[in-house]
């Protein structure tokens, strides 16, 4: 009978070590989505360091992140339409927000990595041409 009740207050107290609140999960998945937001900061400036010579490929890459930037924006407009996201999403609506927006920053960091680590099979177009002499 110790035993039972030594492991249903061991499992108690294990369970509220792991809780959190709302606001928490809600920062946790701020902290996660910016820490994604930053790695990717990291590819995009590893390919314009490397590319740096292609000028038209770092023009064509910078209008594509501004469009990028847009896009993702209204994906999550898309997601998240109402005005009033309190009312409609409740609190946990910044974790929502913040784990949409790491999900399409991951989907971003895996199209830009074909050009920040070009594999010799996959090189096409302007995928792993440094110099941009087409």
């Amino acid at each position: 009978m110790k035993k039972i009740i030594f492991l249903l207050v061991l499992t108690f107290s294990l369970n509220s070590l792991f809780a959190q609140t709302q606001i928490e999960m809600n920062n946790d998945a701020f902290n996660s989505y910016k820490k994604v937001d930053n790695e990717l900061g990291v590819v995009y400036q590893l390919i314009l360091k490397k590319y740096a010579k292609n000028t038209k490929f770092i023009n064509a890459l910078r209008a594509s992140e501004r469009l990028w930037i847009k896009f993702r924006d209204a994906e999550v407009k898309m997601m998240y339409p109402s005005d009033d996201t309190r009312f409609s999403y409740g609190s946990m609506y910044p974790l929502l927000y913040h784990g949409y927006l790491e999900e399409l920053t991951r989907t971003r960091i895996k199209q830009l990595k074909l050009w920040a680590y070009p594999k010799q099979q996959d090189t096409q177009g302007s995928i792993g041409d440094y110099s941009g002499e087409y």
